[in-house]
């Protein structure tokens, strides 16, 4: 088995048990104090959208340059320097951190400021990592940066929250031991990276002043950073304003339901990486009618899976929060599950349309709209926070439209320029199938039992659909779920 084949079949497993890990705690462990487990909710992802200011894309320039920088035997001069330059920049965003709420204490108010002794911490030990994490890539090592990106974080959250409700540790403890974890995550990307090959400190700019190399790598590292920071603003910003502008009950509300439609991007997880390099050569060789061919057949095997999983997800979800603690709360946001799961959907319904950009000489218009993407987020989680009383279903509300709006520029945009398109006549055969399975599920007599309940409707639901789909020929399941397709999983 090669190396790349390993790292790709261990790093899945990692990533879905990552998966289990963080959903089974959000449905079963976290609701038992949604207050503590918002303000968890709310300390990370507002770090995450505040990382890429300090790390300003360097992380990426340690891929990029990186196979040069080894011929010339100063990879590590190019480490270091990074290292350098994130930790100037962290030192420069605190200055202004603190300068801004000097001089605008009316902002003191702001949960970023009273969090500020960890969250800037955690920015920092972040910073330093997303730069290790990449820089390992580079010896086609993912496997264990996966576990200290993907599995750390949600023992951190896990471990804080049991610390703090089931051991009744206090909540400054708890804090420290959630934060102990990244810097263990740090040390743990240190040593690994020194397996790989000897750390050696090297802080000479010789190098990148040769051939005036440290103009690439700012310029390249800006690129980086637009795009990285409208990603991460894009996708963290909902729990950062609803604790500011509501409540940490809330956010733990809504990172729950997040947690339970996650189930509908799983047939996501790793397809990417199947896709990426022949996406990578349709576009090289120019064969855009492949391309779409491909990119149609994609986008539909998304949408069905997911149209699938969500159908059961909402006739489900009703009985499921019966069984989990405070459920009544879940059950009063159910308008967030209909929302968002519908955009998720459509995100779904539009495949790679992202990836097509970015593998293209267009890819810096991805830049563009993310930021799009960014801002149009920002503007309507204030809008329908400050001018309506919607609460989180506001907030998935102005979600649900910047991210459709998002996705019809990328449709667009490869249609204009490479004359592809995802969406098909059978998505909407789908989409009428699984609508009509979901009511008649709904209108279906309830038994006295949850599980029961929880158990049937969705099988009924399935049934309905893979029924109607075996007579109508819609997605060919027999492809996927045969022995051929059970014997690949074991094969490298």
């Amino acid at each position: 088995m090669s190396v790349v084949a390993r790292q790709g079949f261990k790093y899945s497993l990692i990533g879905y048990f990552g998966f289990l890990l963080g959903t089974i705690s959000a449905i079963f462990i976290f609701p038992y104090d949604m207050e503590f487990y918002g303000k968890l909710r709310y300390i990370m992802p507002t770090a995450e959208m505040l990382l890429p200011i300090v790390v300003f894309g360097l992380s990426f320039s340690n891929v990029k340059f990186f196979h040069q920088a080894q011929k010339d035997g100063k990879n590590q001069n190019l480490l270091s320097l990074s290292l350098v330059g994130v930790f100037l920049n962290f030192v420069l965003f605190s200055v202004l951190f603190f300068l801004f709420f000097y001089f605008f204490p009316q902002f003191k108010s702001l949960q970023l400021w009273k969090m500020k002794l960890l969250i800037l911490p955690l920015i920092l030990v972040m910073a330093f990592s997303a730069v290790f994490s990449k820089y390992i890539t580079n010896y086609k090592r993912i496997v264990i940066p996966n576990i200290f990106e993907n599995l750390f974080p949600k023992i951190a959250n896990l471990g804080a929250f049991s610390l703090f409700f089931f051991l009744g540790v206090s909540e400054k403890s708890s804090y420290g031991f959630f934060l102990g974890m990244f810097i263990l995550s740090l040390i743990g990307y240190f040593f690994y990276a020194n397996t790989l090959e000897k750390i050696k400190p090297d802080f000479s700019t010789d190098y990148i002043k040769k051939e005036h190399l440290w103009k690439e790598i700012l310029n390249y590292s800006f690129y980086g950073f637009l795009g990285n920071i409208g990603n991460y603003i894009a996708f963290r910003v909902d729990n950062f304003m609803i604790g500011e502008f509501l409540n940490f009950e809330e956010n733990g509300v809504y990172s729950i339901i997040l947690s339970i439609l996650s189930f509908i991007l799983i047939p996501q997880m790793g397809l990417y990486n199947i896709s990426a390099p022949i996406i990578n050569k349709t576009i090289a060789e120019g064969e855009f009618e492949e391309l779409d061919r491909f990119h149609k057949k994609t986008s539909l095997t998304l949408f069905f899976l997911g149209a699938v999983l969500f159908s059961c997800i909402l006739v489900g979800f009703p009985y499921l929060s019966n069984f989990i603690k405070n459920g009544e709360q879940l059950r009063q946001a159910e308008p967030v599950v209909w929302i968002l799961g519908c955009a998720m959907i459509f995100d779904l319904a539009t495949g790679f349309n992202g990836h097509i950009i970015s593998l293209s000489k267009h890819y810096r218009f991805n830049i563009v709209v993310m930021l799009f993407l960014a801002i149009t987020t920002i503007v309507l989680n204030y809008l329908f926070l400050t001018k309506t009383e919607f609460g989180i279903i506001g907030i998935a509300m102005a979600t649900a439209i910047s991210l459709t709006l998002f996705n019809m520029i990328k449709i667009y945009f490869n249609y204009s320029k490479f004359k592809v398109f995802p969406l098909t006549i059978e998505m909407m055969y789908v989409l009428i199938i699984c609508t009509l399975a979901i009511n008649i599920a709904i209108m279906l007599p309830e038994t006295t039992s949850n599980l029961v309940n929880l158990c049937y409707k969705p099988a009924f639901v399935l049934i309905v659909i893979f029924g109607a789909n075996h007579v109508m020929k819609i997605f060919p399941v027999e492809q996927y779920l045969n022995k051929k397709f059970f014997k690949s999983l074991f094969k490298f």
